[in-house]
């Protein structure tokens, strides 16, 4: 069908061809994501974007290994965190997690939820420090199902780990947030 926009999977095959236009399609639908990703990682908006284009340009070059079968954003996005992850540990920068994650999106299509929009600046301040001082196992866990809003399956893949260990960080990095907020948030849930 002509003039009609190509999908998501006709879009990776026209890329592996060689059709730039076509990867740049992709690009544009997973920057928003990729860059906040990557900002979560490095925790420094240019970093971010550095670190993004040249995930960008790995995927470009890895194409040809990219399974079609597989969905195209968590292989991406692992991408994109293995670079970020690359970059954090040859500038050994550990910076704390920035409150422009949840306050100022990185992108357009990047729109708060209501319940970040009910929050109050000091809660989201707290909350944000609570969970950067959970041990990076949980750490990355709650921030890609929630800061990412990835599903369990995605951050498995970008992960690299069982969906039931996915679930049982989650449990256990929620439990020690709950212990550490106020009594009137422990119930609320």
């Amino acid at each position: 069908m002509e003039g009609r926009p190509l999908d998501e999977q006709e879009l990776i095959a026209s890329a592996k061809n060689g059709d730039t236009r076509a990867f740049g399609q992709l690009v544009r639908i997973h920057q928003g994501i990729a860059l906040r990703v990557a900002y979560l990682v490095v925790r420094d908006p240019s970093e971010a974007e550095d670190v993004t284009q040249d995930a960008f340009v790995k995927a470009y070059r890895s194409l040809d290994r990219f399974r079609g079968e597989a969905p195209f954003r968590p292989w991406l996005l692992r991408i994109v965190r293995n670079e970020a992850l690359n970059r954090v540990r040859s500038t050994k920068r550990r910076e704390r997690l920035a409150l422009q994650v949840i306050n100022d999106p990185v992108s357009g299509d990047a729109v708060p939820s209501p319940e970040t929009e009910v929050m109050s600046e000091e809660e989201r301040r707290r909350l944000l420090g609570l969970i950067e001082d959970l041990p990076e196992r949980y750490r990355s866990v709650l921030v890609h199902r929630y800061l990412l809003d990835l599903s369990e399956e995605e951050t498995s893949e970008i992960l690299r780990l069982p969906v039931g260990t996915v679930k049982s960080r989650s449990s256990r990095a929620m439990q020690r947030l709950r212990k550490s907020l106020a009594p009137e948030y422990r119930d609320s849930e």
